[in-house]
């Protein structure tokens, strides 16, 4: 396999055609299936088919229940990742460790830390995810900040051998993501397509945002291998979209639409619907409305301190986004392209800051909180994992 370096992906990446996040605290110096975009109609999905509109809207307002606590006691919980048969990985930002969650009853395993994790500040050990060959060969992705860099690695996975040794050395699929105290992105997802995506943060040089030789500020798309895609807009390149502030929400609809979460500065927090060689504005705008043709707006927007968004997951047709400075999670209803009523907030201030939603394999989702990241106010049993009953 050939390891990737920024220079060498990046390359070509000049010719790209055309042409906001908080920190999830204070405003800085944030799948499954998937309120309106700019974006032209006829969009196509990352394969290149016309995405269809979907058939009818869900209800203007939804319903969530809490039905139980998955597991407590975790500490600066941040990536989750479902496993084929419904149990759940999860990532500790600050430890570098990887735990199995059984979804029946919670028990909890250590798989072992991932080498070369160098927490501070946002980074250390972020995203992860499972490959959709994961039965044939299981296979751990996980995007993390080193001394250097952030950047993406797989590792095996052997739940035979004993707790704490069940990951082999990490093969480095993806390097020269740029670092920082503050906006790393991180969260990693395998699309439809097969192929796996990456949300990266600007790390506060909000220049890296629209400098398409760089890959900070962007959505990456790649192989498993880490190498650049067909129908990428630079057959080059990693680089799918880009003027983004600090991606941390990646989730795909029905119709195979991509849809991503991103951190406002001090005005607006975005939903966008991704579309590849688009530019999402930052820094040169942040929210919509600003009536320029170069960029594109978002599909639904929140003031910072009511959202700050990192997770979003797609369940019963409707965007539901985890709130991190806003403690709420966030419900858009979808009409195929555009929202099909004003979000909905659930949960204020009731289980503190909301890191990352998944859906579950009946509909539901499972609910991460984030209160022992440095930011928040833990409580007896932070941080946890809740199952959620929506519609």
């Amino acid at each position: 396999m050939q390891r990737r370096s920024v220079t060498s992906v990046l390359a070509a990446a000049s010719l790209l055609l055309a042409a906001g996040c908080s920190s999830g605290g204070a405003p800085g110096p944030a799948g499954s299936h998937a309120a309106s975009s700019a974006a032209p109609t006829g969009a196509s999905s990352p394969g290149g088919t016309p995405a269809s509109p979907s058939a009818s809207a869900p209800p203007a307002k939804g319903t969530v229940k809490v039905v139980s606590t998955l597991t407590t006691g975790l500490a600066s919980p941040w990536g989750v990742a479902a496993l084929p048969g419904g149990d759940l990985l999860v990532s500790s930002r600050d430890t570098g460790k990887i735990f199995r969650v059984a979804a029946d009853g919670g028990r909890r395993t250590e798989l072992g830390t991932v080498p070369g994790v160098a927490p501070g500040g946002e980074g250390g050990l972020l995203g992860i995810a499972v490959a959709p060959s994961f039965g044939r060969s299981p296979q751990v992705y996980a995007y993390f900040t080193t001394e250097s860099d952030n950047r993406i690695v797989r590792l095996n996975y052997d739940a035979k051998k004993q707790p704490g040794s069940q990951l082999g050395a990490p093969d480095t699929v993806l390097k020269g993501i740029p670092k920082g105290q503050i906006h790393n992105g991180g969260r990693i997802a395998f699309g439809p397509d097969k192929m796996l995506y990456a949300g990266t943060g600007e790390t506060g040089d909000t220049g890296l945002a629209q400098d398409r030789t760089s890959l900070g500020g962007k959505i990456l798309r790649m192989t498993p291998d880490g190498e650049p895609v067909h129908g990428n807009p630079d057959a080059g390149s990693v680089v799918y979209t880009y003027g983004h502030r600090n991606v941390q929400g990646l989730a795909w609809d029905a119709e195979g639409r991509l849809w991503a979460a991103e951190f406002g500065q001090n005005t607006w927090d975005e939903l966008n619907l991704i579309e590849p060689g688009k530019n999402y504005g930052w820094p040169e705008v942040e929210g919509k409305g600003r009536g320029d043709a170069r960029f594109v707006d978002p599909v639904a927007q929140w003031k910072t301190a009511d959202a700050s968004p990192s997770g979003i997951a797609i369940a019963e047709g409707s965007v539901w986004m985890a709130g991190l400075r806003g403690e709420r999670l966030w419900r858009i209803p979808l009409a195929g392209r555009q929202a099909s009523a004003p979000p909905q907030a659930f949960l204020q201030g009731e289980y503190g800051r909301l890191r990352t939603v998944v859906a579950a394999q009946d509909g539901g989702l499972w609910l991460v909180t984030s209160n022992t990241d440095g930011r928040g106010e833990p409580k007896q049993g932070d941080d946890r994992i809740l199952r959620l009953d929506v519609s």
